[in-house]
């Protein structure tokens, strides 16, 4: 398991520019981001909310909410991307992802609000995601989606993943991806968070 403190978020973040020219922050969920967490999710249509979660619901249950907060618990590690609207920090989309590094893989999902869908939000978070799994030696980074969600599957298949079934569920599609890079390749932030846990874990 990877520890994380809250001062050590802070010092992770990612910015990006989208083709539009403005910039996306992408970091990590912080516990202060509980009450805007919530109202993202209840400010998606329902249709984007069912895609998400793969099922009906108008908002994260506390206990789950509670997980996306803790980044970190269990390998898994929350993200949100905002942008600066009017001079305050707007929650455009977020992500959830988890490595295993037993057999190096990094599974994720993500979703955008609606009324910021279109302008490369997406796909944008989707190359950092890339990065994150690069970071941590992942060898392959994959998502489930249902078969009707043509955004996502549109959006994976424009970065260039291949498809398959999705074990066990007929209702999804599971988008993946091969990993290749050479860590002095790796751009993001998370890059730094992954080298300092190695070096730390190789002093223990």
């Amino acid at each position: 398991m990877i520890a994380l403190r809250l001062n050590d978020l802070r010092q992770h973040s990612d910015i990006l520019r989208l083709r539009s020219g403005g910039s996306l922050t992408v970091r990590f969920v912080e516990p202060r981001d509980a009450e805007g967490l919530q109202g993202y999710f209840r400010s998606l249509t329902v249709r984007s909310r069912y895609n998400r979660f793969l099922g009906a619901m108008s908002e994260l249950p506390r206990t789950e909410l509670d997980h996306f907060i803790h980044v970190g618990e269990g390998d898994r590690f929350s993200v949100v991307a905002t942008m600066l609207v009017d001079g305050i920090e707007t929650l455009v989309g977020e992500a959830r992802y988890a490595f295993d590094a037993d057999i190096g893989s990094f599974e994720f999902g993500l979703s955008i609000d609606d009324r910021w869908q279109g302008q490369g939000i997406g796909a944008a978070l989707l190359k950092n995601l890339e990065c994150r799994a690069a970071a941590f030696g992942a060898k392959r980074l994959f998502g489930d989606t249902l078969r009707s969600n043509a955004a996502m599957i549109g959006l994976a298949r424009k970065s260039g993943f291949a498809f398959m079934p999705s074990p066990g569920d007929w209702k999804l599609v599971r988008f993946e991806k091969h990993i290749d890079v050479a860590p002095q390749e790796i751009p993001c932030a998370s890059w730094r968070l992954a080298a300092e846990q190695i070096a730390h874990q190789a002093a223990a």
